[in-house]
């Protein structure tokens, strides 16, 4: 069974993203360096695939895409030391007046001078990758589908229990927070506070992140806002986490029709995949921790295919048949 999103989502369109963008990504810049056209560096990337097209280097350009990054590898730079001056120089221009997003030469080789001075002159970024190519090429393909992924923000809390990702959701003030605090305390780990990042990944994987300035902290009422990695340690945190799980925590009612058997599975929808969702009521004296907590068992079991309510409803219609 399938029940329409909880919160309204802030949709945020993946591309295009940026060459600044790129290399501001965890690792990048230790592999990779800028060493002419900086001031380009906020033009737009908006392919997931690097293009290895060597033959731009012999005056062919049918099929060079400029908003993919363009890579050199020793192949393509050798051959190019082999043209005359002149040639290298008319080679260049022809390639950097296609105003690439951004050229990448690996191997950390020296930059020949008229590839640097056509890129400093149409400003457009060269870059150098200490690694060679196909570890540059992974490496670069790795974090384009990160920045180019579908996303969208979600309000909410998210932690990861037992290596379940849980989207914690509810009203304002619900206790999601403290949900999360009661989980860290138990050993579990934070992902996000307050503001859900949500990305699609390449192999369709849902992937939560927190908003940058929010990463390690969780508000509680009437404490404030509290730095988890600093309180319990660098294990009590995570800077991401997969997606398997949504609870909606609601306030719990008398006459509010709760589900008693769990039989149906309920999912909802996050940027087009439907993920399982299980709505919790909350109401003083329940132990949210240990209800979070058999959720996620719970749905560990329903992934390795062992649906703890439909056999029990099974052995009930059976043993009635009887």
């Amino acid at each position: 069974m399938h029940v329409p999103s909880m919160s309204t989502p802030s949709l945020v369109p993946g591309p295009p993203a940026s060459v600044r963008a790129l290399l501001a990504h965890p690792g990048v810049s230790d592999v990779l360096r800028i060493v002419a056209g900086a001031r380009g560096i906020d033009r737009a990337l908006a392919h997931p695939r690097i293009q290895k097209s060597g033959l731009v280097l012999a005056g062919h350009l049918h099929g060079v895409v400029p908003s993919r990054i363009q890579i050199f590898g020793e192949t393509e730079i050798t051959y190019f030391e082999t043209l005359s001056v002149e040639d290298r120089r008319a080679r260049a221009a022809l390639l950097f007046s296609l105003s690439p997003s951004l050229v990448v030469l690996t191997r950390d080789v020296a930059p020949p001078p008229e590839l640097l001075e056509a890129a400093e002159a149409t400003g457009s970024p060269l870059g150098v990758a200490a690694a060679r190519s196909s570890h540059a090429i992974a490496l670069l393909h790795s974090v384009l589908d990160t920045i180019l992924a579908p996303r969208e923000w979600r309000h909410g809390v998210m932690v990861e229990v037992y290596g379940v990702g849980i989207l914690l959701t509810g009203a304002s003030g619900i206790g999601k927070s403290e949900c999360a605090l009661f989980l860290v305390e138990r050993g579990h780990r934070l992902v996000a506070d307050d503001r859900v990042e949500i990305t699609s990944a390449a192999d369709n994987t849902l992937v939560g992140r927190p908003a940058p300035l929010l990463r390690h902290h969780l508000e509680i009422r009437g404490l404030g806002i509290l730095n988890i990695r600093d309180l319990f340690g660098a294990t009590a945190v995570r800077d991401e986490a997969p997606l398997h799980l949504v609870i909606d925590l609601r306030s719990f009612e008398r006459h509010e029709d709760a589900d008693r058997l769990g039989v149906d599975d309920v999912t909802t929808m996050l940027l087009g995949q439907e993920v399982p969702l299980v709505t919790i009521p909350v109401r003083p004296g329940r132990d949210m921790g240990v209800l979070l907590e058999v959720a996620a068992r719970n749905q560990l079991l329903k992934r390795s295919g062992n649906h703890g309510a439909r056999a029990f409803v099974d052995r009930l219609e059976k043993a009635t048949m009887k």
